[in-house]
């Protein structure tokens, strides 16, 4: 017993001591097998977790519900229970034995219980050199199970322990601070104040660059979650087969490459939030098992069999209209509708532009820290062009204008000299790429293109046309393939009065 008690106290994470008490159990009862049960309350199931013996391999993962057979009638009555006539044993599980072509004659169940909470229940199994267990193994049995119960709790708050700790290094960043007084933008604040302190999935949606992801960590940090993590997932990042294992995880073998297990995003999360951005470019295998996560609470391992409980709050994001590609058979009603509980709309910077001088304040006030540059001034001219123009590219465009009128800055003054031309003087016809729903700021188109200008529109129709011509006309595949929307592309299209060959668009 002091051997076996050592055995389990040295091991640390869950499933390495869970496989130890399997086997000091077997071991210090002399069993044929041995089989520690765990007890997921959550989703009201037993489920083995470990096993030793003939075909003990085969019992991994299998599951059934929390009262059903004996180790549900030890947790019940909260003591070891000895069974010596298993077969006429009305309560007994007779499905497991089927399973595995195994026999049980005799049997002891004992419960762990930690601090008043049941963990599960070990299982030992036909004594070697007797016909039947006797009271004597059903005292050792219990002692041996508060023993282990101890032990299981530990690990558990070791891998915990563990699993927070990377998800908060993932997640860690300065507390989200969302800015504005605009009416658009404390509309936005307010739902986000009076949804925060809820469990609901939220969905943002919004144009790129609007600032949904700041969003999402202002909800996680006014929640009850806040001291746990916040992991974000671009769902729009990976291929589906990769995805699929960003989120749920991998087992050793499960594919090429999988040397060995790792945890998904999901599992990184547990018991706090998970941010699903780009959630409308998610393919429909990996769409049906997130709405197995939202309805059921669990999932499983890519090449895994055991299913897992998980308690995460989803906050997805999409700059797509979800309810068109919900109508067009492109995304699932029902996880359009799981997600869909609580919508917000982050409204685009030229919905909001009373806010653009306090955010230009506030960008050039970390940019300095950032470059190590004094916080540049900002003439009345120069603002006034910040503030007039459409941003198509948003709170991230105008990050990115700022950063480089900081380097351009003279003596420490940004003027509109230090602008981009688009900016300071409208032209109607934004750079190719840079508007992501195909619109364009506002103000006439020229009436005569420069020479360079016909030269830079000659490059960019044939680029279209080399693309379109590469994807047999298809637009949503040409507009990927050039790193454009599709509305850009039509845009272009059409001014370039570009002839696609019947049946070959969509």
């Amino acid at each position: 017993m002091v051997d076996a008690s050592a055995a389990i106290n040295a091991a640390q994470g869950l499933t390495e001591t869970l496989h130890a008490i399997a086997a000091a159990s077997a071991a210090v009862l002399r069993a044929e097998a041995s089989s520690v049960i765990m007890l997921d309350q959550a989703r009201g199931k037993q489920v083995f977790l470990a096993a030793v013996g003939d075909r003990s391999d085969q019992l991994i993962g299998v599951e059934y519900d929390a009262g059903v057979g004996l180790s549900g009638k030890a947790i019940a009555t909260g003591k070891a229970q000895i069974h010596n006539d298993v077969a006429h044993e009305k309560a007994h599980y007779k499905e497991i034995d089927d399973r595995v072509a195994f026999q049980t004659r005799s049997l002891v169940a004992a419960p762990m219980i930690h601090k008043g909470e049941s963990l599960g229940v070990v299982e030992v199994i036909n004594p070697v050199d007797a016909e039947q267990f006797g009271d004597k193994d059903k005292e050792l049995a219990q002692v041996f199970a508060n023993l282990a119960a101890i032990a299981v709790a530990n690990a558990r708050s070791f891998d915990r322990v563990k699993r927070e700790n990377r998800g908060l290094k993932e997640a860690f960043r300065p507390p989200a601070k969302m800015l504005g007084d605009s009416p658009a933008m404390r509309e936005v604040l307010g739902l986000i104040q009076r949804v925060s302190p809820s469990a609901a999935t939220v969905l943002l949606l919004g144009e790129s660059g609007t600032g949904k992801e700041l969003a999402a960590r202002a909800i996680h940090e006014n929640s009850p979650r806040a001291d746990l993590p916040f992991i974000a997932v671009n769902c729009a990042a990976l291929p589906e087969t990769l995805l699929e294992s960003e989120l749920f995880g991998h087992e050793a073998g499960a594919f090429t490459g999988a040397t060995g297990r790792r945890l998904g995003r999901f599992e990184l999360a547990d018991e706090g939030t998970i941010f699903l951005d780009e959630i409308g470019e998610v393919a429909p295998t990996v769409q049906v098992k997130l709405l197995r996560v939202l309805q059921e609470k669990e999932f499983v391992r890519v090449g895994g069999t055991r299913t897992i409980g998980c308690d995460v709050r989803v906050i997805a994001a999409s700059n797509r209209d979800l309810d068109a590609d919900r109508r067009d058979g492109r995304f699932r009603d029902d996880l359009y509708y799981r997600l869909n509980v609580f919508p917000i709309t982050v409204p685009p910077l030229r919905m909001r532009r009373e806010d653009i001088p306090t955010l230009v304040r506030h960008f050039l006030s970390l940019l300095a820290g950032e470059l190590k540059t004094p916080r540049p001034d900002v003439t009345d001219q120069a603002m006034q062009a910040l503030a007039q123009y459409d941003w198509p590219g948003n709170i991230r465009e105008l990050q990115n204008i700022l950063e480089r009128a900081c380097l351009l800055a003279d003596k420490n003054v940004i003027s509109p000299t230090q602008l981009p031309p688009e900016i300071v003087e409208p032209t109607g016809q934004p750079p190719f790429g840079s508007e992501p729903h195909g619109r364009r700021p506002a103000g006439p188109p020229p009436t005569k293109p420069q020479k360079t200008g016909n030269t830079l529109e000659g490059m960019e129709k044939t680029l279209i046309v080399n693309a379109l011509r590469e994807n047999a006309g298809n637009q949503t595949r040409t507009a990927k393939a050039l790193g454009i929307s599709r509305d850009n592309l039509r845009y272009r299209i059409k001014k370039y009065q570009i002839i696609i060959k019947r049946g070959t668009g969509d």
